[in-house]
Formats: C-alpha cells, structure tokens, sequence
C-alpha cells in the first residue's frame, strides 16, 4: 500500500503555481519532465573513505571521486569504449571486498515492487575481463560474499552459489516451484508489507549463507486477466487474454509458512534454525551477527505487536531470546532493518516507539538495555550509523517540527549536535569511515542543493544547486506552498496541512477547492520539502485552491497520533478529512459548493469514503486504484492495524467505502488498472456494482494490463489529463 505513497509524493505534495510569462502544461510534466531536478545518484562510498564513485552519462559509465578534491580521479568502468552490446546500461552495481571487482545488474525485468530478474555481469579491473555471472538463465539477488570469493543469487525460486575462484556454480537448494516453494526471496505479501526483496545472508566471514524458505502451497491464488494491450503489447493475447495467477494471502486467510535454514559451505549441509512452533508468526529479517556461530532472527506474532529477536547456534539450530518488545497497538515494520550490531560485537542498536516515540537504544549482546541514545516529545526519522572513531551516532529526527528533518550526532554520553542549520527536509549519506557526508536540503519554495561536508561539520563543496530548476520557477512563476493548522474532528487536534493558491490569488473571490491526502498508517504528506512541479501548479494555474491534509494516524507525531487509528482504519481519518473540508468551505476565497477531494490507493480509499460520509461538504471525488473493503487486501497490512475480520467485524464493516455506495450524492471517478497486483481491480468493480443497485450514477476508467501506479506508454499524460478535465467540468 505505501507504495503509491512513494510512487505519488511528488503529486500529493507539491505547490501548483500559475504562470507569470509561461504556462505549464501537461506535456511539460508527464512528457518532457520540463522541471526534472539533479541530484548525485549511484554514489557508492569506497573502502578508504576518502573517494566515491557515482554512475554517470547515461549510466554507461562509473566514475572515482576524491572527496576531498570533488575532482574526477579515475573512470573504472566505460561501458561506451568497451562497446559491449550485452550491457546497454547499469541498473546497478557492486563491489568485492577488495574492491578488485564488480558485479554489474543489468536488463531489469520486474516482477513485483522490489523483485525482478535481471542479467548479472562480472567485470574483473586487472584483467579488464567483462562476463556474465552464469550462462543458464537470468538471475535474482546476486550478491558479493564477504570476502569476496563468491556471489550468491536465485534463480526460479532456488538458491546457487557461484565460486569466482573456479569459475563453478553449485546449486543448494532444489525444491524451489513457482506458486509453491520460494528459497531466499520473500513471498509477494511479504515483500510488499515488509518492504525487503532478499531473504539470504551471507555469514559475516562467508562462511555459510543463511536463507528464510518460503512454503506458499496452501496460500490461495489470485487470478489476473492479461490482454494483449499497447505500450507494451502482448501478442499472444490478442484474441484470447492469458491469466497470471500468483499467491496472495488476503485479511484472515493462510499465510506462507515460513521456516529458516543455514548451508555451511564446507561441509555443505544445511541445518534448520530453531524458530518456535507458532505455524502464524513471521519471520520478515534475518541478520548475522558479528560472530559467524550466531545467526539473528527477527519472529513476530500475526498480530504483530510482539517482536523478539532471536538468537540461533548455527550449527545446533538452537536459539535463544536475545530481545522482547511487545505493544498495546502494533509493532511498525520501520523497526526492522534497525537492529544493528556494531563492529565491537558488543552491543547493537535497535529503534522502539516503547517511550510513546520513537527513538533510539543500544543493548549488549546479552540484551540487556545500556541505555536510550536519543529521548524526547518527538520520533527520529533516520539512523544513519555509528562512528567508532569519534565515538557519535548519527541520525535525523522531526524534534524542530513535524514538517522537518534535521540530522543530528550524540556522543556516549548524550551530547546531541544538530548538524543542519538550514529549514527544511535534511538527508545525509556519510562516507564509509564518517569522513564526509554529502548533505541535500529542500524546502516547499527551494528546490534540493547538494553538498559535501568533512567531519567536524565542514562545508567542502556545493555538489549540485540546481540552478536550472530555479530558474524554471521565476520563468514560470511557480507557487509555493503556505503550511497551516486545521482544527481535526475531534475539535481539539489540530492537524498540519499545506495550502496552494493561484498566483493571482484575491481573497475577495471564490475558488474551487481540491484537497489531497493519502492518510495511511504512518505516512506523511505535509512536509516542508520540494516536491517537484506536478498537475497539482497546473491546477491553481487554471483557478484551483490545493490544500493536502495530513489526519490523525499519520507520522512524525509520536505514538499516540500515529496509532490512534488501529482496529478502525478509515474511521478517524476520514471523519478529520470531512472536518477539514467543513473548515475550509467556511472560509471567504472558497466555494463551498465547489468542493473536491483526490487520492490514490490508501487515498483513493479515503477519497470515495469521505465523498459518501461526508456527501454535504464534497460535491466531487477522484478515487484512484482505492481499497473498497479491507477483506478484499493482504494479511500483512490489513492485520497490522485492524486483525482479522473474524476478530474485528465491525471494524471492517463499518468504514468500507461498499457499505456506504447509497449515501453518494456527488460525482465520483474510479480509476483502477486491472494488473495491479497489490490493490486488485476487484475493489473497483464490486464497488461499482454496488453503485448500480443502489441507482447510482458514477464514472469508471479501467486501464488495461497496468498495475498499482497505472503507468506506461502515454498512460500517465490520458490519465492525469482525465483528473484535470474531470474537476474542470464538475468544479467550475
């Protein structure tokens, strides 16, 4: 689900702005990406410290830079000389241990969110040898081993080895079966609500690769309808369509079961690891710790508000509990890749929201709580590591607002620095010893500006300003976003939220008002961030008001705020979404006849519902790829905050935009792509037909073959161009 939220940030929080001496249009946004920005991409921090590569020209080449010096120092792979036709260009890359090789992905073909199958190649710098990791079909998840001797990867669904020393490849697992057995990559649900594509590890001296199996035979299947389409084209389907069938567990149904095995690469045996005998739990990480002999495992309930961190024996597959957490709500899958065991072998670093925020803690290996590293009234956003050398942690958090991010170090002893000085959303990625960091800052009217900083918070260089996309603001004079607070339902809370107004703005007139929102669990749509140039400029271009509303349930507000919403999902928000649309329809510049609300996925949910439940406020709604029903969604999300329907019936009935279908009033779009593989087209159809028998005209568009972000070929320019005509005609 929070998917979209990623692939529509730019959307849902960007100002619109209306031209000065240029106009926006469509095509500049979804044809010729006229306000794309620059950033630093592909970097990869080197072993010294002190350089970094970045992919460049086309990704076709990558390139050595001195921190320091911010200058070029040596081009270690051109794809452009070598002219390999192989490998037309790099997805992505890594390095061995030594640095002395790389492992290039090319040929990405998706499969799901995060997974994909791709052509892996070698490229050896002594030899200046380019060939591919194996010759008998495509690849998943290759990956370097520690000492860089071997990779391992998965081919259709089962785990090999390939030794760089002999140039062998030995298979270790072969009951892998498509719909059936998955060694080393997650099962679809797990992938996409435990947000991890890899479930193999190598051991910290490479000694064994552990693997989490997946066992999906008794998970229902969920067919899709592929028809022969356009952009691309599926030729065999031209008269009759094919059907992609694949395991998805919705709320209350079986769930994979799940089981964790280490294969020793001497002796090449496998040993299962002890896991509980609990058939309903989860096991979404498993990670080394810095002693070879012991394996972590992280094992969650199906409720998911009890976590432990388990500690296996390799070789016996016995385990013991390393770290307990249990929660009166849920526990948020953020935590999971935050458990980390530092260099010493001593101590890890875990994230807890057991303070009612969340925030940092180190633990011994006997796990035992040292202390919390970082405290307060406010939730960190980021770890970024630990610096033995100087003995910091480094992190960001939202302690200067909940529409910021600031990156901060403290020491042992509590000694918090702020290393960002600038308003606005901070990132940071530091260089393998804590040397540098390169630092991009944005805010709502700044576009990001990139810069490399030294230890001891020292400005080297700028790396990248984009001057290019801020001179494209004055040319069109692009709006910016006005940040304010809205009473919530309750009458009390007051939520954040951010307004666009046409350039011409006069208050003594009336406009049209669109809110947006997403309003997920734990998502986060006003920020004081850039959030590019979108369809929502060319709204208040041509007389719109944009406000995007963050309702209770979302972040960056402490525990409560955030979890207020469980066992009821749409309740709440919907019911501060309505409020804030009342609110808004009071003041004297908006039409309060006029009034629109957007969304896709979670938002697409939020949008349909509130159209019906607050059908004297909302006049129209665009609902994209929307849930209908939470019985219709994955086991994972849904049961995170609502358990099963079986457990919580009303919960489910009671805020489900198909139980609401004869309280529309208003005009509605559902827009829906019948491949999405995460929010089905069967939450728009059954929503539609209760639509009919409740004699309610509404308006539909079906995408053929696209998935969850409904894009490809001109799909995104007919798409967004229907959002505009669409509140064009019912708004003004």
């Amino acid at each position: 689900m929070r998917y979209i939220f990623t692939l529509f940030l730019l959307a849902a929080l960007s100002c619109a702005g209306s031209a000065q001496n240029r106009q926006i249009s469509l095509e500049d946004l979804f044809v010729n990406n006229t306000f794309r920005t620059e950033g630093v991409y592909g970097i990869r921090s080197m072993n010294d410290g002190n350089h970094y590569t970045v992919l460049e020209n086309g990704n076709r080449q990558i390139i050595k830079y001195s921190y320091k010096t911010g200058k070029a120092v040596d081009t270690l792979l051109n794809l452009q000389k070598t002219a390999d036709s192989r490998v037309p260009n790099i997805a992505d890359y890594q390095f061995n241990a030594a640095e002395s090789r790389l492992l290039i992905c090319t040929a990405r073909k998706p499969i799901y969110r995060r997974s994909y199958t791709a052509e892996f190649y070698l490229y050896d710098f002594k030899n200046r040898e380019l060939k591919p990791l194996s010759e008998n079909g495509r690849q998943q998840l290759a990956t370097f081993s520690p000492d860089g001797e071997r990779i391992a990867f998965v081919r259709e669904n089962n785990l090999f080895i390939h030794d760089l020393r002999f140039g062998s490849e030995r298979q270790i697992t072969f009951d892998g079966k498509f719909n059936h057995i998955i060694n080393g990559a997650p099962d679809w649900v797990y992938e996409e609500e435990f947000a991890f594509n890899r479930a193999f590890e190598w051991a910290p001296d490479g000694s064994a690769l552990a693997y989490i199996r997946f066992d999906e035979s008794a998970v229902r299947e969920f067919p899709m309808n592929m028809f022969e389409g356009a952009a691309p084209t599926i030729k065999e389907n031209a008269l009759y369509p094919s059907v992609y069938s694949y395991k998805y567990p919705k709320a209350g149904e079986t769930n994979s079961t799940v089981s964790v095995h280490v294969y020793d690469l001497n002796d090449r045996t496998t040993q299962t690891m002890e896991t509980g005998g609990e058939p309903d739990s989860y096991i979404p990480r498993i990670r080394w710790t810095k002693d070879p002999k012991f394996l972590a495992i992280i094992r969650m309930n199906r409720h998911q508000n009890k976590l432990e961190l388990l500690s296996a024996n390799v070789r016996t597959g016995k385990s013991t509990i390393l770290y307990r957490e249990e929660n009166k709500y849920y526990i948020d899958e953020s935590n999971l890749d935050r458990f980390i065991f530092l260099e010493d072998g001593q101590h890890f670093v875990l994230t807890s929201e057991k303070s009612g925020y969340m925030h940092l803690y180190l633990y011994d290996m006997s796990g035992k709580e040292k202390r919390a590293i970082t405290a307060g009234t406010y939730d960190i956003a980021d770890y970024y590591g630990y610096d033995a050398a100087r003995k910091l942690f480094y992190y960001s958090s939202y302690e200067v607002s909940p529409l910021e991010k600031q990156i901060y170090s403290v020491d042992s002893k509590g000694k918090k620095s702020r290393l960002t000085t600038e308003k606005g959303w901070n990132d940071a990625a530091f260089s393998s010893n804590f040397n540098y960091y390169i630092h991009t800052v944005s805010s709502a009217g700044r576009p990001p500006v990139t810069t490399l900083y030294s230890a001891g918070n020292k400005k080297v260089r700028v790396l990248e300003e984009n001057k290019n996309a801020q001179n494209l603001l004055q040319a069109y004079g692009i709006a910016t976003r006005e940040f304010l607070q809205i009473p919530a339902a309750d009458g009390a809370t007051q939520l954040n939220a951010s307004i666009l107004k046409p350039l011409d703005f006069d208050p003594q007139k009336q406009y049209p008002l669109l809110i947006t929102q997403y309003s997920g669990p734990n998502s986060q749509q006003v920020r004081n961030n850039w959030a590019g140039v979108t369809w929502l400029h060319y709204l208040a271009q041509e007389g719109f008001i944009v406000v995007t509303v963050d309702p209770r349930g979302t972040a960056a507000r402490g525990e409560e705020f955030r979890k207020c919403t469980y066992l009821q999902l749409g309740k709440i928000e919907s019911d501060d979404v309505i409020a804030a649309a009342k609110w808004l329809a009071e003041q004297s510049y908006i039409d309060p006849k006029n009034v629109a609300i957007w969304g896709w996925s979670y938002g697409g949910f939020m949008s349909s519902l509130c159209l019906m439940k607050g059908n004297d406020v909302f006049s129209t709604a665009i609902s994209v790829a929307p849930v209908t029903h939470f019985k219709y969604y994955d086991s994972i999300y849904t049961e995170r905050y609502m358990r099963t329907p079986e457990e919580n019936e009303e919960g489910y009935e009671e805020n489900a935009p198909l139980n609401w279908a004869d309280k529309l009033k208003g005009n509605l779009l559902i827009c829906h792509g019948t491949a999405d593989d995460n929010v089905h087209v069967q939450n728009a159809y059954e929503l539609a037909e209760r639509l009919v028998q409740a004699n309610k005209q509404f308006d539909m568009a079906i995408y053929t073959n696209r998935n969850h972000s409904i894009r490809g070929g001109n799909t995104s320019l007919q798409l967004y161009g229907k959002f505009v005509n669409y509140l064009k005609e019912h708004l003004k």
